[in-house]
C-alpha cells in the first residue's frame, strides 16, 4: 500500500499474487485485470471511460492505494488509471480518484487480514454490493444487458459484440452462473499487484560539466546563431536524460524497429512506478514537458500537483503486442487536486500527462 507521506519517495514493483488479495476489500495496488473498485457508489460511467480520441472503451490499466495521512475523509483513498488499447487509436488516457473515511458503508473499521479466506474460489466478481453490475468483458460498470437472457451486462455494444463473439451466443441461454464461465476475451491486461518500497536516497551524484572542447572541422555556411540554440538544446537534453538514468539506474533495450523500452533494474526488478505527492516528475526527455499552464485546476478551484509517474517498463509486463499496434509511453504523470477535495462516496477525473519515448529521440 502506498503512503502519500509529503516528501517521500516510493518505487512500485510488480508480483504475481493471488485473486484474493487483489479484491477490493484487500485495498490492493495492482496491474491489469479488472479494477478491485473502492467502495460501491458513484463509479465512472461508459461515457467517462471512452476514449476522447477514438471514442471506444477504455482498458483498465492499473490502481494504485494512496490514502492521505492526517486526513479522515481520505482514509481510503485510491487512483485508478484507464488507457486506451484499440488499434490504431491506442493512445487515450484518463484517470479517476476516489477516497472514503475510516468509518464507511462498504467496509470494516479494521484492516483486512492477512490471512487468504476459507473460500478462495476463482469466479468473477461482476456485481457490487450496492447492486450495481459490471461489464463481462472490462469490468467497468456495465449499464446495457443482453436482450435474450437479461444476465449479462456490457459497458458498451463494442464489449456485447465481443462476448457475444466469443462464447455467450451459446451459454445465453443455458442454465447456470454466467460469472463463473467467463471467456478470455484478450481484452484485459496481465494481473500483478504492486508492491511499494522507500526509494534508496543513497544514490551516486553525477555532476557533468559541459563540454568545451573545440569544433573539429568545416562547420561550412551555419550561423553562429544556429550553432548557439542547438549546443544549448543538446546540453539541457543531455542533463535530462542523465538525471532520469541516475535516478533509476537505466540500462537501454531496443525493441522492435521503432520502440524503445527503457529497463530499470532496481533488486533485479522493473520499477514501473514512482510514487510522491508534489515531489518533481522525472522526465526522459527535454521534449514535451508540462508548463503550470497545461495542468488543468480541478473544479473544486484547487490546483492540482504531480502524484505519482507510471514509467515505460511497465510495458514489459503488459504484453499489449498481440492487438497489433501496441500502447506506448515514455512517462505517464498523474497530477491531483492539492486539496484531494471532498467527494462522498463517488469518483471524481485527475489529469494526465503523458511523454512519448519518442519525444526522447
Amino acid at each position: 500500500m502506498a503512503a502519500a507521506s509529503v516528501g517521500v519517495v516510493e518505487l512500485g514493483f510488480v508480483e504475481s499474487a493471488p485473486a484474493w488479495r487483489l479484491r477490493s476489500e484487500q485495498f490492493p495496488s495492482k496491474v491489469g485485470g479488472r479494477p478491485a473498485w473502492l467502495g460501491a457508489g458513484g463509479l465512472p460511467g461508459p461515457a467517462g471511460l471512452a476514449c476522447a480520441l477514438c471514442g471506444r472503451p477504455l482498458a483498465f490499466l492499473l490502481q494504485l492505494y494512496a490514502p492521505l495521512p492526517g486526513r479522515a475523509d481520505a482514509f481510503h483513498r485510491g487512483l485508478f488509471l484507464f488507457c486506451c488499447r484499440t488499434p490504431p487509436c491506442c493512445a487515450g488516457l484518463r484517470v479517476f480518484r476516489n477516497q472514503l473515511p475510516r468509518r464507511n458503508d462498504f467496509y470494516a473499521y479494521e484492516p483486512p487480514s492477512e490471512d487468504p479466506p476459507p473460500e478462495t474460489g476463482e469466479s468473477v466478481c461482476l456485481q457490487l454490493k450496492s447492486g450495481a453490475h459490471l461489464c463481462r468483458v472490462c469490468g467497468c460498470l456495465g449499464p446495457k444487458t443482453c436482450s435474450r437472457c437479461h444476465k449479462a451486462h456490457y459497458c458498451s455494444k463494442e464489449h456485447q459484440t465481443l462476448d457475444w463473439r466469443l462464447g455467450h451466443k451459446q451459454a445465453c441461454t443455458q442454465a447456470g452462473d454466467l460469472d463463473s464461465t467467463v471467456p478470455d476475451h484478450s481484452f484485459l491486461f496481465p494481473e500483478f499487484e504492486i508492491v511499494i518500497e522507500t526509494e534508496d536516497e543513497i544514490m551516486p551524484e553525477v555532476v557533468e560539466k559541459d563540454d568545451e572542447s573545440e569544433i573539429i572541422g568545416s562547420m561550412g555556411e551555419a550561423p553562429e546563431e544556429e550553432l548557439d540554440s542547438m549546443a544549448k538544446h543538446e546540453s539541457r537534453e543531455d542533463r535530462i536524460f542523465q538525471k532520469f538514468k541516475t535516478k533509476i539506474s537505466l540500462e537501454p533495450e531496443q525493441c522492435g524497429e521503432k520502440r524503445v523500452v527503457l529497463r530499470i533494474k532496481v533488486d533485479r526488478r522493473l520499477t514501473i512506478l514512482r510514487y510522491g505527492r508534489g515531489i518533481a516528475p522525472i522526465w526522459v526527455s527535454g521534449e514535451k514537458i508540462p508548463q503550470e499552464t497545461d495542468i488543468p485546476d480541478c473544479p473544486c478551484g484547487a490546483k492540482r500537483v504531480f502524484e505519482f509517474q507510471v514509467m515505460p517498463h511497465l510495458l514489459n509486463y503488459l504484453k499489449a503486442d498481440r492487438l497489433g499496434r501496441s500502447v506506448d509511453w515514455g512517462v505517464l504523470a498523474i497530477f491531483t487536486c492539492a486539496e484531494s477535495c471532498g467527494l462522498g462516496t463517488g469518483y471524481t477525473e485527475e489529469f494526465v500527462w503523458k511523454q512519448d519515448i519518442t519525444d526522447a529521440a
